[in-house]
């Protein structure tokens, strides 16, 4: 006889008595789902009520491209560096790209930020302590001591922070950085970076997010045109003491020409003070000529350079916030709420019939 292959598939007849066998089974559960969904919806409805709106500032910029700083400056400047003399028209590229997001969330930049002087309700503030009163921290200080009377005034240097200060200002820091500060470039092709602060207080959003683009700019101009401006200095130091003594080579020469009025031409040896003088006069007009032509060199360098940063859109009230409506609440509450009981249905039910 052949031996009979046991047939393992199921068939068309039992996939139904078992889909009917679920379906009686969800059925008789209906009472169950449906105060799940319920309970679901009423939560989704408190949590609408409880839940405060996050609104989001964005700021966008962009940033120069300094590929085209080729041409008539390029050979100014390489004239100029023949001479002897760096006019800083190299720029640097420390804060391109990857670095100049990271900039943004720099601890350095957001606490300089946290300093920003704003005014709320008719009293001027500080940024850090805007963020303290929103997050009700001094209620929690009551009873400490050391964090009672802190206070982070506005434009206060860092020298004169102490240990407590430096504890608040790294846990604002940490909190920010962590879920409200976001800094990208969203497309590689494109040199537009955007900068989105969220909070739960929608002055607040608008104001940081403001303070930190003028902060970072500001640093990033300073930076950037650091050599440039420390080299136009000195050209200005350098033409002023050269300008000064030819004022004073010139009145010489006037000095010792009237010494000299109506001498005898036998007395030649009286005339050198005056030919000295001219001497002088010739040689720092020469100088002066050139410092002068190195000078404006150094500015047009300098406003090649400044500014780096185009701010191209700034956040505008009333800022986008993702609050959550009772209707949309409610809803979703009672959808999940009737989803995870029909999940614990299906799982109690197999479990019983495995354990069956």
């Amino acid at each position: 006889m052949e031996e009979q292959i046991p047939n393992d598939e199921i068939s068309l007849k039992e996939l139904i008595a078992k889909g009917k066998e679920w379906y009686a089974y969800m059925l008789n559960q209906w009472k169950t789902i449906v105060l799940a969904g319920i309970i679901g919806a009423v939560l989704g409805l408190t949590y609408s009520f409880i839940k405060k709106p996050v609104y989001t500032a964005t700021l966008t910029f962009a940033l120069e491209d300094e590929k085209g700083s080729g041409g008539g400056l390029g050979s100014a400047l390489g004239l100029a560096s023949s001479l002897g003399l760096d006019l800083g028209g190299g720029g640097g590229s420390i804060f391109t790209g990857s670095n100049l997001t990271e900039l943004f969330k720099s601890r350095t930049m957001v606490e300089q930020t946290l300093m920003t002087p704003i005014t709320v309700n008719g009293k001027v503030i500080s940024l850090a302590e805007m963020y303290i009163e929103n997050n009700e921290w001094r209620d929690k200080w009551k009873d400490e001591p050391k964090f009672k009377n802190i206070q982070f005034l506005p434009e206060t240097k860092r020298k004169y922070f102490t240990r407590v200060h430096d504890s608040i200002l790294g846990e604002i820091y940490k909190d920010l950085s962590k879920s409200s500060l976001s800094v990208a470039q969203k497309d590689k092709k494109i040199s537009i970076i955007y900068m989105d602060v969220a909070s739960t207080n929608e002055l607040f959003s608008l104001y940081f997010c403001e303070a930190l683009a003028r902060q970072v700019g500001k640093f990033y101009v300073t930076t950037k045109s650091k050599k440039a401006r420390m080299n136009m200095e000195i050209l200005e130091r350098q033409t002023d003491s050269i300008r000064a003594e030819l004022n004073g080579a010139i009145t010489g020469v006037a000095v010792a020409n009237d010494n000299t009025f109506m001498l005898n031409p036998a007395l030649n040896v009286r005339r050198t003070p005056s030919a000295r003088r001219q001497v002088d006069v010739q040689a720092n007009t020469a100088i002066l000529t050139e410092l002068v032509k190195q000078t404006e060199l150094a500015k047009v360098t300098l406003r090649k350079e400044t500014p780096l940063i185009q701010v191209i859109d700034r956040p505008i009230l009333p800022l986008m916030n993702d609050k959550l409506g009772k209707v949309k609440g409610f809803i979703l509450g009672g959808i999940i709420g009737g989803f995870l009981i029909f999940l614990w249905l299906i799982f109690k039910k197999m479990f019983n019939e495995l354990s069956n």
